[in-house]
């Protein structure tokens, strides 16, 4: 009796059992198939940022070399021996400062005689003026007389200007360098006594590559780097070699900066970066948000809860951002995160936007 109640048993269990397992089938497929239990389908967390109008520059980097505004090797016109050198090396110079003296012992007797000869002259020529207004002369001895004076007057002209000669004298304001000669030496034209250099302004003297020749002009700000202290100091193109170097096709460029602390040299290596274009309503992104693709290069927008794929183009690029021309408009949200697990139009969600 217990054996059979037993077998009973079991088999209703089992009936049960087979009942119900559909059900369990049933059920284990839906919850399989459920958002919650397949990760895959979960939006993935980005980071975002709204599109907004920013300040961008367009620059350029070269190399230059630092210049003199003035430059000039000091030198005689005439042959002749030092009697006095009247400036201190490395001094500051005005303009028309005597410098140097040459031995014009000779001239100036020279001098002496014609302006006693002018004296003897001026009196032949009033007396015989006297006379041709009284009829007492001709005109040709009266022109004769004239002449004389004139030729007197050519001469003490010219020995003046030999006089000058004799003297140097700064032809701008500037610090003089080094001299090479001495009191007492004979000099001639090819003798170079000193140099004289203005240093305030600066000029600076660079290359551009010749794509850039349309938009240097005068004007444009520059920015110069001294390597040696880190320093910069900004400058402005004041002119432009209007030929391209056909053996580096780039264009010579002239810039001027201010030196009022006389903390720039010429002759030194300087670093360049010319600002070419300003931008006061660019539209920039973040570099590694630009994603290259077969039609060009494309960018991830938020929209509805999905990473929607926009192409772009670009324009200038920075170390961190690029310039957008097209594809987006202020207020868009930007996904910037990542960048390399996003689906098109996969769902995605945002954990922050700046």
């Amino acid at each position: 009796m217990n054996k059979k109640k037993l077998i009973s048993l079991i088999s209703i269990v089992i009936i049960l059992f087979l009942f119900a397992l559909p059900k369990l089938i049933i059920n284990k497929s839906k919850n399989l198939n459920s958002p919650q239990s397949n990760p895959r389908s979960q939006p993935l967390v980005v980071k975002g940022i709204i599109i907004k109008e920013g300040y961008l520059q367009n620059k350029i980097f070269s190399n230059g070399t630092l210049m003199s505004n003035e430059e000039v090797e000091l030198r005689t016109e005439i042959a002749g021996k030092i009697t006095q050198i009247l400036f201190e090396e490395g001094k500051y110079v005005k303009k028309g400062e005597l410098l140097l003296k040459i031995n014009d012992a000779e001239l100036q007797a020279t001098l002496k005689k014609n302006k006693s000869r002018e004296t003897l002259a001026r009196d032949k020529e009033y007396r015989y003026k006297q006379l041709l207004e009284k009829n007492l002369t001709s005109q040709q001895d009266y022109d004769v007389a004239l002449g004389e004076l004139n030729s007197v007057l050519a001469d003490i002209e010219y020995t003046q200007a030999q006089i000058e000669k004799t003297e140097i004298r700064a032809p701008f304001d500037g610090i003089i360098g080094l001299r090479s000669v001495s009191v007492g030496s004979y000099i001639s034209p090819q003798t170079r006594i000193a140099t004289l250099q203005s240093i305030n302004p600066m000029k600076v003297d660079f290359a551009v590559p010749q794509k850039y020749f349309g938009l240097i002009k005068p004007g444009k700000t520059v920015y110069i780097k001294i390597s040696s202290t880190g320093k910069t100091y900004t400058g402005k193109v004041y002119a432009v070699e209007p030929k391209i170097d056909p053996n580096t096709r780039s264009v010579q460029v002239r810039a001027i900066v201010p030196n009022e602390k006389g903390e720039l040299t010429p002759g030194a290596y300087v670093e360049i970066e010319i600002v070419l274009e300003e931008f006061n309503n660019a539209i920039l992104v973040p570099s590694e948000t630009i994603v290259p693709d077969i039609e060009g290069e494309k960018v991830f927008v938020y929209r509805n809860g999905k990473a929607v794929p926009q192409i772009v183009s670009t324009g200038i690029r920075t170390e961190k951002e690029v310039q957008i021309l097209g594809g987006l408009n202020i207020g868009d949200t930007l996904i910037v995160s990542g960048i390399i697990q996003i689906k098109p139009n996969a769902p995605v969600r945002l954990s922050s936007v700046n």
